[in-house]
């Protein structure tokens, strides 16, 4: 089984404590600060989050501190282990965003999103419309896929390594993107097709008019890594209440959060594996 550093480097935001943390707030009381929307976040790491607030989780934390009535100020950390025990557990910032809802080491609010895994190809490939990694069609072609992913399971199991070109996984995301690289690849025909983490493939290939997107939503085969992820915001171990004044600005601004993961190309997709492609709920912006 994966670590849950693999786990979160693939999701694209870290956020694994060394294994004290939770015992370390266990007793703690409510630090959350009421004048300002804390967030812990990792800088030049987009589609996801940078310093100048062009990710789509900067956009998605305006949204919360609309509707909290509070400024957004930002603790910023590098990817890398120790982001929760040098950040949330040290009670400099009250939230991170983007956890994985399975994490031991921050209180998950409810998800926000569930996303998974995407193939990507050219128009008028053969490959446009394939959704699975096991399709037939994918044979003997030459597929990018990041090497240590969890997508990297399926691919051997499908019998498409021997082809298949590999990416670099755990990378420093200021300064390297393997996931721009495969798209820029598919795009200049040195690949036939990709299998990229869904925010990564969705933001990427927009940025050509001939790359089509497809999220993976068939069923997890037995024995092998699952593909798709509910998102949720992480807090403190003992902070309760904050977690359900979080809830309560999900349900309310769901719509907001959804056209901001659809602007962004971020695949989303329902409890019973559909694609969203319209927000679920009102759409009001912020100020």
């Amino acid at each position: 089984m994966r670590t849950h550093a693999l786990l979160a480097l693939f999701l694209g935001s870290l956020v694994v404590a060394s294994g004290d943390a939770g015992a370390a707030e266990g007793h703690l009381a409510d630090a959350v600060n009421r004048n300002v929307f804390r967030v812990c976040a990792t800088p030049g790491n987009l589609p996801y989050s940078n310093e100048k607030s062009e990710g789509f989780e900067n956009k998605i934390a305006e949204i919360f501190a609309d509707e909290l009535g509070r400024p957004v100020e930002y603790t910023w950390f590098p990817q890398g282990l120790g982001l929760v025990r040098m950040t949330l557990a040290a009670r400099r910032c009250d939230v991170i965003m983007g956890t994985v809802q399975a994490d031991e080491y921050t209180l998950n609010t409810n998800h926000y999103y569930r996303t998974t895994y995407a193939i990507i190809a050219k128009k008028g490939s053969g490959l446009e419309d394939v959704n699975s990694i096991y399709d037939e069609r994918l044979k003997g072609k030459t597929i990018g896929v990041q090497a240590g992913a969890p997508a990297a399971d399926h691919v051997a199991r499908a019998g498409l390594m021997p082809n298949a070109r590999s990416y670099r996984f755990m990378v420093d995301t200021r300064h390297e993107s393997p996931p721009r690289e495969m798209i820029q690849d598919i795009e200049k025909g040195e690949i036939d097709a990709g299998v990229l983490w869904g925010p990564y493939a969705g933001y990427y290939a927009k940025e050509f008019d001939d790359l089509v997107v497809n999220p993976i939503v068939e069923a997890r085969r037995p024995g092998t890594e699952r593909l798709d992820y509910r998102i949720t915001l992480g807090v403190r171990v003992n902070e309760v209440q904050w977690k359900h004044e979080i809830n309560d600005v999900i349900t309310k601004r769901q719509g907001d959060i959804d056209k901001i993961l659809l602007d962004y190309g971020v695949p989303i997709i329902d409890e019973d594996n559909k694609i969203i492609t319209e927000p679920r709920g009102p759409v009001k912006g912020t100020n």
